[in-house]
């Protein structure tokens, strides 16, 4: 049986943009666009967890609004069940410091980017709901 891995991502918006990260190379799914965010620890919350990842990660805060998507999906490292909620920063610019890149990016240009599988379904909802 394969590993259940709990993690969320923040969809941080800015206007019509959204801000997207590229995963490293010395990541899974190297070069693949992802929400940023992380696993869940056994005692957070999914939003404890996003929060103290988006410290982590991206040296910012964030205040976290609506869910967007639950999604399950199976890679050969194990099954990633995926939270994804959008957040509006709070103080500081995110910084890079384990993405090869970050990215401001037009909601509805998200699709050009080579997303992960499991942020696939977020990102089609965020653009749907950037239509109106």
């Amino acid at each position: 049986m394969k590993k259940r891995i709990e993690v969320v991502g923040a969809v941080l918006t800015r206007g019509e943009t959204i801000l997207a990260a590229q995963r490293s190379s010395t990541m899974s799914l190297p070069g693949m666009w992802e929400f940023p965010g992380g696993k869940i620890e056994s005692n957070e919350s999914p939003q404890q967890a996003l929060l103290r990842e988006l410290e982590e990660e991206l040296l910012c805060s964030a205040e976290i609004g609506e869910h967007i998507a639950t999604t399950e999906h199976e890679y050969d490292f194990g099954i990633v069940i995926l939270t994804t909620y959008y957040c509006s920063l709070i103080g500081k610019e995110p910084r890079l410091t384990e993405h090869s890149e970050i990215r401001w990016v037009q909601a509805a240009e998200l699709d050009q980017l080579e997303w992960a599988p499991a942020d696939i379904p977020a990102v089609e909802r965020v653009m749907k709901d950037f239509l109106v």
